[in-house]
């Protein structure tokens, strides 16, 4: 883990890897697994992908406004405890619940108006099958519908696939050294911000995996990124004989640190970040 990840090919590519990962899991919940509490208090699973998927676009208003000027910020300093004020926070947990509720509207809706489409289409396919009997023309069944009716509209998966791959495909427009302003105010190049959304990304899929009782899927990729990051490029001392995962929600605090495993981390100077819950 002593090595400095700083080329973008590796960033951009550990993003597309995380994401696309995410995105499978999307997938496969329910809305019973939307409702699970997360340890990122009082956000519910529904209300942290909200947050994930606001954080995977973010990039997308950051590179159509024009570049600032300023001294450049890398991912560490973006992970600054000063930034997670306590009204920053609130904002932010705000922002999540507003934005998951607009989405969860928007795909009722269109569950509503896909069934009355689903149902006007049953009527009018019953009507032709009984001016078909009428005339002793039986030529078959009308069309199915019982599983396009249970279809949920825009799902999760399909709002933040969209999200994510906007904001790559904006990236890979622009050189790595476009300089982008953060909501913090601060300036970054496009190849540090991003490597913030593969920390945004790949972490907080450990609190969705811990709040699904699911394995945690993070990537061989991501975790490079995340685990470098970290560290700062240095090496951890042996006896702690951690891999990247482990290192990942320990210093995270996805899992806790005992004192000598504190002592350890301490005596190789690893940077204070902070790390929302």
């Amino acid at each position: 883990m002593g090595e400095r990840l700083g080329d973008a090919d590796l960033v951009r590519a550990a993003f597309r890897e995380e994401c696309l990962r995410l995105g499978e899991v999307l997938a496969t919940l329910d809305p019973k697994d939307l409702a699970r509490p997360t340890g990122c208090v009082p956000w519910t699973v529904a209300e942290l992908l909200a947050h994930v998927r606001t954080g995977a676009g973010r990039l997308i208003d950051m590179l159509a406004a024009p570049a600032p000027n300023g001294a450049l910020v890398d991912a560490a300093g973006y992970f600054g405890a000063a930034k997670f004020t306590t009204e920053v926070d609130a904002a932010r947990i705000e922002s999540a619940r507003a934005e998951s509720a607009r989405a969860e509207s928007a795909r009722a809706e269109s569950a509503r108006v896909e069934s009355a489409r689903i149902e006007s289409a049953r009527i009018e396919s019953a009507r032709i099958e009984a001016a078909r009997v009428g005339d002793g023309r039986v030529e078959g069944g009308g069309e199915r519908f019982g599983s396009e009716g249970t279809r949920r509209g825009v799902g999760l998966g399909e709002d933040f696939d969209r999200a994510w791959r906007a904001a790559l495909a904006a990236v890979e427009t622009n050189p790595p050294d476009r300089v982008v302003r953060t909501r913090h105010g601060d300036a970054m190049t496009v190849t540090e911000f991003l490597r913030t959304r593969v920390v945004e990304v790949g972490v907080h899929g450990l609190d969705l995996a811990a709040a699904l009782d699911r394995p945690p899927w993070l990537t061989t990729a991501a975790s490079r990124v995340i685990a470098d990051l970290l560290t700062a490029g240095r090496f951890l001392p042996a006896e702690l004989g951690w891999d990247r995962l482990t290192l990942i929600a320990k210093v995270t605090g996805r899992m806790p640190c005992s004192p000598a495993e504190q002592a350890a981390l301490a005596r190789v100077g690893l940077p204070l970040l902070a790390f929302g819950r």
